[in-house]
């Protein structure tokens, strides 16, 4: 991956005559995706690379509260590398296009509200296979503890205690966190690990949560291409893992949560990350008619109050 980002800049050089400092910046800001894309999302080669990669890196960046000036920025660079990309065929569709640059002031996650994850969630329930009992298992954990997809797929075993109600959730840095389930992932995870995972035929050895077909553990790409088939079966294009995971974070608070309580289920080290989504509700509060895009669903909830979770029963 590497070499393609130095052929890429040698271009800029030698076609564009741009200065070091600004060729610098290019390096900077791909190395940066190309580290993402191979540390977080198991992309090893660019003709890998899709428009999902550049969403959610989009949402890292975000989350890790990047300057939009910087976003921007780092976005630019990216939509031109994908260019390079496609005219010198490692790709054959350019995965940036049609993506929108980033919105001046502040970020606005975007959220679905509890009547879409239901829909999601029943194009899974469809399919009662131990693949339909796998997807309906994750979807359901997913959008009721805001997990990130690479926490999702990271699992084991030994990470879930149906019993006690929760799952633990190891980062790469050694820290930890328990994450609360709500009654639906609780019998959800059960089935799956009574009926499900079984058939899948993993070794002894093999202790990843969720298996694909080859009896190994499922990789973020393949949860991706489960998510994108269920999302445009419910007619929900636009759902992505980190779209859950706003979601999810929104309608805690809308239920009433203590903002420290959602950060330390989301693993936000700043509560300034969290508090994103509480100024959301807020503006949904106020009852001005100027709720935010993707939230008018929370609009009436907010004002009459919810169940506390988006897919069922606490």
């Amino acid at each position: 991956m590497q070499s393609a980002i130095e052929r890429f800049l040698a271009g800029l050089v030698r076609e564009r005559g741009l200065s070091p400092n600004t060729v610098a910046a290019y390096r900077n800001d791909l190395e940066q995706f190309a580290t993402f894309l191979q540390e977080r999302e198991g992309v090893r080669e660019w003709d890998e690379l899709r428009s999902a990669h550049l969403s959610t890196f989009l949402d890292h960046l975000r989350e890790r509260q990047y300057a939009d000036t910087t976003v921007a920025r780092k976005l630019a660079a990216i939509k031109s590398f994908c260019q390079y990309l496609v005219r010198n065929s490692f790709l054959l569709e350019n995965p940036a296009e049609g993506l929108p640059a980033p919105r001046a002031g502040r970020f606005t996650p975007y959220t679905i509200g509890p009547d879409a994850i239901q829909l999601l969630i029943q194009a899974a329930s469809t399919e009662h296979s131990p693949e339909g009992l796998r997807d309906r298992a994750m979807l359901v954990t997913l959008a009721t503890t805001g997990l990130r997809v690479s926490e999702l797929t990271a699992l084991d075993l030994s990470d879930v205690d149906l019993n006690q109600g929760e799952l633990i959730v190891r980062r790469s840095n050694g820290r930890e966190r328990r994450v609360p389930l709500v009654r639906d992932a609780i019998e959800a995870l059960r089935e799956y690990l009574e009926r499900g995972r079984p058939f899948f035929g993993p070794s002894k050895a093999e202790q990843a949560l969720f298996l694909n077909h080859r009896g190994t553990r499922l990789t973020r790409q393949g949860f991706w291409l489960i998510l994108k088939g269920y999302a445009d079966a419910a007619g929900l294009p636009e759902v992505t893992p980190h779209t859950l995971r706003h979601s999810f974070a929104v309608q805690a608070l809308a239920n009433g949560w203590e903002l420290r309580d959602v950060q330390r289920i989301l693993g936000h080290v700043s509560p300034a990350t969290t508090l994103v989504y509480r100024r959301l509700v807020e503006q949904a509060l106020q009852g001005d008619g100027q709720v935010p895009a993707g939230l008018e669903c929370y609009h009436q909830q907010v004002k009459m109050g919810a169940a506390m979770s988006p897919v069922g029963d606490a």
